[in-house]
């Protein structure tokens, strides 16, 4: 069984991690959050569960304007082919559905099937924004406890500059 919003919540406190978590509407996409959030402060994130041809996930996150371009990524990280998960393998592995998806499922990974791809742009603005396990709330999270937290779960996150992969992709 998946942990839940309450597990999640008593891991940060355990770890000792302070965070904020606001409540709204259910949001589905980068645009419906634009619009309910309101001005709720920070770097406001979306994640994108990911698959290569081997069959190896991968968990990307991003400030929610960044284009991911897929193939550079995969490049980068030296994966084969990345495309999206479906949506019954996300909430096998990290206990949400599509909507939800968050680096605080990896709560949920405890086989650590999941590599961790993370924005480098992100890390350095605070507070940073996520779901809690469910689209209806926002929590609030610092870059240090952020990482804190993936590695209670067993994973060391790989961090990349978007910025350099969008270049590469315009170079001929």
């Amino acid at each position: 069984m998946s942990a839940g919003e309450a597990e999640l919540f008593l891991r940060l406190e355990q770890l000792g991690v302070t965070s904020q978590t606001f409540h709204h509407p259910p949001v589905f996409t980068v645009e419906d959050a634009k619009a309910l959030r309101g001005r709720l402060p920070g770097v406001h994130c979306k994640s994108l569960f990911l698959k290569d041809k081997s069959d190896q996930l991968w968990l990307v996150v991003a400030a929610e304007d960044r284009i991911v371009d897929l193939k550079q990524l995969a490049k980068a990280v030296g994966a084969d082919r990345l495309s999206f998960g479906k949506p019954e393998l996300l909430e096998e592995v990290l206990g949400v559905r599509p909507g939800a998806v968050t680096p605080f499922g990896l709560i949920n990974d405890e086989a650590v099937r999941v590599k961790v791809v993370l924005e480098r742009a992100m890390l350095v603005q605070s507070p940073l924004n996520y779901h809690p396990l469910r689209n209806d709330r926002t929590t609030q999270i610092a870059p240090a406890e952020l990482l804190r937290f993936i590695e209670s779960c067993g994973h060391q996150p790989i961090i990349i500059d978007f910025e350099t992969l969008a270049d590469a992709a315009e170079t001929p």
